[in-house]
């Protein structure tokens, strides 16, 4: 098996396009039961965050819509 070196050598290598897509693909990849481990200052912003949409302060937006807006923005194919 190729180490995380080898894997992100050859990553580094692909369009900018098809890098995108493997990040988008590795994060859908990670186990719900091991988030990332997060600092105070991001606790505490997703804890703000996460008060307002209970508060019903903001509207949200699905991921889909999210994505495809900034990859939009930036003119980026998810070539799917």
């Amino acid at each position: 098996m190729p180490d995380y070196q080898d894997v992100l050598t050859t990553a580094s290598q692909l369009s900018v396009d098809d890098r995108l897509r493997l990040i988008d693909d590795l994060a859908s990849s990670v186990p719900d039961d091991q988030p990332p481990h997060l600092s105070e200052e991001w606790l505490a912003e997703i804890r703000r965050r996460s008060d307002e949409i209970d508060a019903g302060t903001v509207q949200t937006e699905s991921w889909s819509v999210i994505r495809d807006r900034l990859f939009a923005r930036h003119g980026v194919s998810d070539g799917r």
